[in-house]
């Protein structure tokens, strides 16, 4: 997985000193190394892509990730998007079974536990710009325009802001919820003001000259012509200059393609191409 880049939102150390102030700076720093936790599977699912983060910012209410995700289908964009609730998931699963055979470890892992089933839930919630709203999208982008996805995922947004605007007028009248005021201007502004926002950005971009620099190590894969670009990536070595040896459907070697032709092949828009559709369209 490619190194991650962290920013701080200023807010991010305001809400610590609230919590600080209040007696609650370990849960807050545990809430953030979930966001965390969150965040990275986000990238190991984008990795396997040949994508990555490119930045991640901690804010107030966890993590937002930017880069650029074109050129990615659908169902990948679903994919990637749901491996950060469900790496919170795993994890308060495995907290949870921990209970079950070591119970005196619940004292030390019950805070991790709920902050990871929180935000895996809070990050399904159909609105931008929460993995739940991208999943939204992408999975009506597969049967209707991106267009349409996009007004039925505002309005969807906009419903759901006032649902949660309205439980918090409810709370106003018995024991005041000032997280569902939170949670509801959230989803309104995220929903109103979503745009082409970029998650990921390619592994593999300019990334020649650089190994290239460093003095980097010579690598040979052999692949099938039938293999396609998004499977090449996964079995390259970002550190290393690869080599990749293709073969025909009756075993018979086609080509062997240099890492700078293995790169600019994974640099490219060309991810559900084969391998072989690409060295074919190449001169030989």
């Amino acid at each position: 997985m490619a190194k991650l880049k962290f920013a701080v939102h200023p807010l991010f150390f305001l809400f610590g000193i609230y919590f600080a102030l209040t007696g609650r700076i370990f849960v807050f720093l545990i809430y953030t190394f979930v966001a965390v936790i969150h965040e990275c599977g986000h990238a190991f699912s984008a990795a396997r892509l040949g994508y990555k983060l490119n930045r991640v910012v901690l804010m107030p209410y966890g993590a937002v990730i930017s880069g650029d995700i074109r050129g990615l289908k659908f169902r990948d964009e679903i994919t990637v998007a749901l491996a950060g609730p469900f790496t919170n998931l795993a994890c308060a699963v495995f907290f949870a079974a921990l209970w079950w055979v070591f119970p005196e470890t619940y004292a030390y892992t019950d805070t991790a536990m709920f902050a990871s089933l929180s935000i895996a839930t809070v990050n399904l919630l159909p609105c931008m710009p929460l993995d739940g709203g991208r999943v939204l999208k992408a999975f009506l982008s597969l049967y209707v325009k991106e267009s349409v996805a996009d007004v039925v995922l505002k309005i969807t947004g906009v419903a759901f802001s006032c649902v949660l605007a309205g439980l918090f007028v409810y709370t106003c009248f018995y024991s005041v919820n000032f997280s569902l005021l939170f949670f509801a201007l959230f989803a309104f502004f995220g929903t109103v003001f979503s745009g082409k926002d970029k998650g990921y950005v390619k592994i593999y971009e300019n990334a020649f000259q650089k190994a290239v620099a460093r003095g980097a190590e010579v690598k040979r894969i052999a692949v099938s012509e039938i293999t396609t670009v998004k499977k090449l990536i996964s079995l390259m070595d970002a550190n290393a200059m690869t080599e990749a040896a293709v073969y025909g459907r009756d075993g018979a070697l086609k080509k062997v393609l240099s890492p700078k032709e293995v790169f600019d092949i994974a640099a490219g828009d060309t991810l559900y191409f084969t391998v072989g559709e690409i060295i074919n369209k190449k001169p030989a």
